[in-house]
């Protein structure tokens, strides 16, 4: 009886010890939750600190004239600022914000798409992989470009034509891009511009900056146009074909927002922060372009056997005109 009374003695003593135990690390586990939930609650001050207050936006009449959008009314950013303030307003809220990041967004999943591609494909040493290589990395230089340009163009008078420069540069880069590669994977078998002048209405700038890209995407667009329309006319059933036509349908719409300031000339001083044209254009672009490259991933791995053996024939067989006579006729 005795030892069954110490052994009952020490199995209470054990539970208890137990018991506080398991309460201890519950309350220590709780003081850290609490902890963390406090350390939660001050990282909108540790952001306010660590990022200085930026000077407020300002309104249309408060900045030079190359500035000035028709429609905006509100949401522009000082000038003369340094290049660190403009770096900064990345994640500050102005007229500027959403066309900065949809492309530098898309810009990144590009360079994610690049390098999940380079995985399975060797850019450098596989001839057929380069045209693609080209359009993945034009993309990206229009992209950043445009983001960088819409980002630092706020400084100066002078900051804003050479990043708008830069701009241009990239879309002709990218029109480069894509002609190489449609020619190479879709097909079955730039110049210099004028920048804008203050002393010219707005609408002839405009005419300058649309007629050599439409004219260029004509060039470069032909062959998925025929593509598109040997596909109708046959009754294929290709893979690709289809994000051919979604790039082609958001290429066109783009080109309408790009061209007309809608819908904020419908909202005056609605569409300052969100809702411009030039938004949409840029959204539908950065879509386009993924639509693009989906398309012509599909096209590089299908339509290597053709491929390889036209470039292989283009590079061994000299120029003949249709009608001279080949070696087997003589």
């Amino acid at each position: 009886m005795m030892d069954h009374n110490v052994c009952n003695s020490s199995t209470d003593l054990v539970l208890s010890l137990l018991q506080s135990n398991m309460a201890t690390v519950v309350m220590e586990q709780i003081g850290r939750l609490f902890i963390n939930v406090q350390q939660l609650r001050q990282i909108p001050q540790l952001l306010e600190s660590a990022f200085p207050t930026l000077p407020c936006t300002v309104k249309l009449s408060d900045v030079p004239k190359v500035f000035q959008e028709r429609y905006i009314l509100t949401g522009y950013r000082q000038t003369e600022q340094s290049w660190r303030y403009y770096f900064l307003t990345l994640f500050q809220r102005h007229n500027e914000s959403i066309n900065v990041w949809t492309h530098l967004l898309t810009a990144l999943i590009v360079l994610v798409k690049c390098q999940e591609i380079s995985q399975t494909v060797d850019f450098l040493r596989d001839p057929h992989a380069q045209p693609l290589f080209i359009v993945l990395l034009t993309a990206f230089i229009t992209l950043s470009f445009s983001a960088l340009a819409h980002l630092l163009s706020a400084k100066s008078e002078l900051s804003f034509f050479t990043f708008y420069f830069l701009d241009y540069l990239g879309v002709a880069v990218y029109q480069y891009g894509c002609g190489v590669a449609h020619y190479y994977y879709v097909s079955r078998r730039t110049g210099t511009r004028e920048y804008a002048n203050l002393e010219r209405p707005k609408f002839t700038n405009k005419l300058y900056q649309l007629v050599p890209c439409t004219l260029a995407y004509c060039l470069d667009g032909s062959p998925v146009v025929h593509r598109l329309y040997s596909c109708y006319q046959t009754g294929c059933s290709d893979p690709a074909v289809p994000f051919h036509l979604y790039h082609t349908i958001l290429f066109m719409a783009s080109a309408y927002f790009f061209s007309f300031p809608h819908p904020e000339s419908l909202f005056t001083g609605k569409c300052d922060f969100i809702g411009q044209g030039h938004q949409i254009f840029h959204v539908l672009m950065g879509v386009a372009a993924l639509m693009q490259i989906a398309a012509l991933r599909m096209d590089f791995t299908a339509r290597r056997p053709c491929t390889s053996v036209s470039m292989a024939t283009w590079l061994t067989t000299p120029w003949r005109s249709s009608s001279s006579p080949t070696a087997a006729q003589r």
